[in-house]
């Protein structure tokens, strides 16, 4: 029995291509507070995608990086009506200590406060 179902996270759905990080690097717009940076530009897809920038620097220990990403990785994929953006997360120093229900919904709030920066990607 397959228990991920329809629920996994697509390899579509992810920037993965070094050309796509930069792309999303060179012109980004910027959303951040003291658990996240999140950059985004739009793409020229019909849907969201999400890159992971969890440093061994910000998250020393593999276990938290791991957390985090899946915290990411889930919380991006619940979401409902993103905008076609190319999505990066990048983690700041103490976010592995912090709660994962703390760290949700700060990346609510910069999902969409990046949709309403890049209203061409609606």
């Amino acid at each position: 029995m397959n228990i991920a179902g329809n629920n996994r996270f697509p390899r579509h759905a992810r920037v993965v291509r070094p050309q796509d990080f930069r792309q999303v690097f060179a012109q980004a717009s910027k959303s951040g507070d003291r658990f996240w940076i999140v950059l985004g530009t739009p793409n020229d897809l019909k849907y969201p995608r999400l890159g992971l920038a969890v440093s061994r620097k910000h998250a020393p220990h593999a276990v938290d990086r791991n957390r985090l990403k899946r915290m990411i990785r889930e919380n991006f994929r619940t979401q409902q009506g993103l905008a076609a953006i190319d999505y990066v997360v990048m983690a700041r120093p103490g976010t592995s200590r912090t709660s994962n229900h703390e760290l949700c919904q700060s990346l609510q709030r910069h999902w969409y406060a990046l949709a309403d920066r890049l209203p061409e990607a609606s």
